[in-house]
Formats: structure tokens, C-alpha cells, sequence
């Protein structure tokens, strides 16, 4: 297993992240109950995997909960990291939601009480919330940071400007900084190489990508003409969304080529592809089942080659920029017919890559 930096820190993280969202959760995203938790753990811990990542609004607190059972037996606490997230409703009460102080300070203390632990390795606001100002969430934060409640802070499903906006909050009163986002980025969905991506390299932030197997339709298992009769998408999940399911499917056939000539799955080659990817640091994975598990943990020695990478770019590059620069152009009239002739040599150049 490789380890690397988690943005601009001195914490490692193993490449490939554990995630939690099945423990004690439905049908729709798999339900894993605690002994099946507990040898998955162990599983991935064995494997090199460092770092477990979970959110307070996973099964109303449960996938917390049994973490906190699997961790705090047989000292494999020391062996892991332990992230989770805060946003989303908790309660019925009108504070028991959002990235206020008092939500933030409250479900952390409800966090590491589910988690059985002193201290949270790294904790993500889980999505903006546009009615609390950001300068009190970052000092929140901070507090934890300072109380010793929490090491590290990120974001997850955060735009570039929600972004550059809490990173400047921080700086402008010396508090602690995002040292990472979370995001979707899949073969199927690169939308995150127009403005995360590259405000993660500039500012320092580590890439951990949440459902790299866009719900497990990137496996190489679901086909045009057919697939499995159970799975996240199948039982109703909708999320990640598919937009554009003839590109998923000609994404797909790439995929399995790629995969059936190299004797691996498909999985692996979706995984192995975002690994390699600019600026990530870790991929999440999850599954019902430990040989689900087991076959996304071989993604972490699979090594893609330069043909192999441009197969997959080819077959899944996403929108070029200019039809959306175009659109506001015309709709908001702020630029003339002379500027966006200026603006043509940059787009083509962008076009031949």
C-alpha cells in the first residue's frame, strides 16, 4: 500500500480509503451488520489501509457507532484513522442541522461518544451551508483543533468559490485551514478537473473521492444490455447521478477491454484510473461483501500504462469549457463580438490539449 501526504500536512494516508456508509444501513446502499463490519475492518486495516471515513448522517449515526465497536477492540484504534463528517440534519430541533457553532461543537461531542474516542483524525463539513457565515463554522473548527477534539479539518461537495472562501475566513484570523475536500471524480464524471482539482493543487488541499465506482456502475458488471439484479442503482439510490448513460456505457466497454486483456476486473481499472489522476490522494471503496472488498484492494498494485490512460481520456473526456463561456457571453452581453475573438486561440489551443 502507498501512502501520501494528505494536502499541505504531515499526515499519511494510505491511497485507498475504507468507507463505512453500509454499516447498519438499507438495501438501497447495502446492509452490513457488526461482525461483517468488524472483519471488513480488519480486512482493510491488514491490507495497509490507514484511514476510515464515515459522517454522523450515515444511518443516523449508526455507521459511527459501529466503528466505534470494531475500533475499540484488540488495539485497532492505533492502527487507524478515523474521518467524519457534519452537515446534515441530526434532529427535529431547528439547530439540529447546518454548520453553525452549536451544531459543529454538539455532534462532534455526539461523534466521538459514537466513536468511543478521544479525538477525531479528521473532520469534514459535509456541505456548504449558504445561511451560517463562513467565519463562524472556520472558527468552530478551530476551536476543536485547539480543544483537541478533532486534528484535522476538510470539506466535501464544496464548489471552488465556497472553497477559496472558507481558506481565506481561515487566514484572515491565523486559524486552521482545510487540509482537504472531498469530492465525486469518476471516469463517467470530470467535472472536478475544471476548478477542484486545480484549486486543490494550488492551495494545498489532499483529494479524497467519494464513490469512485459511480455506485458500482463503473465495475465493469453493468452493461447495455443487462446486469446484476441487485446493487445502489438498482434498489433506487440515486446518487451519483447518471446524465449521460450512453457515455456510461461506452466508458464501460473501455473498461472491461482494458480489464479482461490484463486478466484484473473492471473495478480495478476504474479505481486504478483515479488513483493516477493529478493531485489525488486517496480513493474511497466500499461493498456489501468482503470479496468486494478484496477485489477493490488489488486496485492499489495496479499500475495503468500511457495507452491504457489514453483509451480511458479519450472515451471519457468531459465538455470542453467554451460552450458554457459562449452561453454566458451571449445571455449576459458582457463581452463583445472582438473579445471572444481574442478569447478563440486560447480555447483551441485548450481543444488540442
Amino acid at each position: 500500500m502507498e501512502y501520501r501526504y494528505l494536502g499541505r500536512s504531515g499526515l499519511k494516508v494510505s491511497t485507498l480509503t475504507m468507507g463505512t456508509m453500509t454499516f447498519g444501513g438499507s438495501e438501497k446502499v447495502g446492509r452490513t451488520e457488526q461482525d461483517d463490519a468488524t472483519r471488513q475492518i480488519d480486512l482493510c486495516l491488514d491490507a495497509g489501509i490507514n484511514l476510515l471515513d464515515t459522517a454522523n448522517v450515515y444511518n443516523a449515526g449508526v455507521s459511527e457507532e459501529m466503528i466505534g465497536v470494531a475500533l475499540s477492540e484488540n488495539g485497532r484504534r492505533q492502527k487507524a484513522l478515523v474521518a467524519t463528517k457534519v452537515r446534515f440534519k441530526m434532529g427535529e430541533g431547528p439547530n439540529e442541522i447546518g454548520l453553525s457553532r452549536h451544531h459543529i461543537v454538539a455532534q462532534a461531542e455526539a461523534s466521538l461518544k459514537r466513536l468511543r474516542t478521544d479525538v477525531i483524525d479528521l473532520y469534514q463539513v459535509h456541505e456548504w451551508d449558504g445561511m451560517t457565515p463562513i467565519e463562524e463554522t472556520m472558527e468552530a473548527l478551530d476551536t476543536l483543533i485547539k480543544q483537541g477534539k478533532v486534528r484535522y479539518i476538510g470539506c466535501s461537495n464544496y464548489s471552488g468559490w465556497h472553497i477559496m472562501k472558507a481558506l481565506q475566513a481561515a487566514g484572515a484570523r491565523h486559524g486552521e485551514r482545510f487540509i482537504s475536500q472531498q469530492i465525486h471524480y469518476t471516469l463517467h464524471s470530470r467535472e472536478a478537473e475544471y476548478e477542484l482539482i486545480p484549486i486543490s493543487q494550488d492551495q494545498g488541499l489532499g483529494i479524497l473521492i467519494w464513490s469512485p465506482l459511480a455506485g458500482g456502475l463503473l465495475s465493469g458488471k453493468y452493461r447495455r444490455d443487462g446486469g446484476p439484479k441487485s446493487g445502489r442503482h438498482v434498489g433506487g439510490f440515486r446518487e451519483p447521478p447518471v446524465n449521460d448513460w450512453d457515455k456510461l456505457y461506452d466508458i464501460v466497454d473501455v473498461i472491461v477491454a482494458i480489464a479482461d486483456s490484463r486478466g484484473v476486473s473492471g473495478a480495478q481499472v476504474a479505481l486504478a484510473w483515479a488513483l493516477g489522476r493529478p493531485g489525488v490522494t486517496s480513493v474511497i471503496i466500499g461493498g456489501r461483501s468482503e470479496e468486494q472488498f478484496r477485489d477493490n484492494l488489488a486496485a492499489a498494485e495496479l499500475k495503468l500504462s500511457d495507452e491504457e490512460r489514453a483509451r480511458l481520456n479519450a472515451v471519457s473526456q468531459p465538455p470542453l469549457l467554451y460552450p458554457y463561456w459562449h452561453q454566458t457571453f451571449t445571455a449576459n452581453d458582457r463581452l463583445g463580438p472582438a473579445d471572444r475573438d481574442l478569447l478563440t486561440p486560447y480555447v483551441e489551443d485548450f481543444k488540442r490539449g
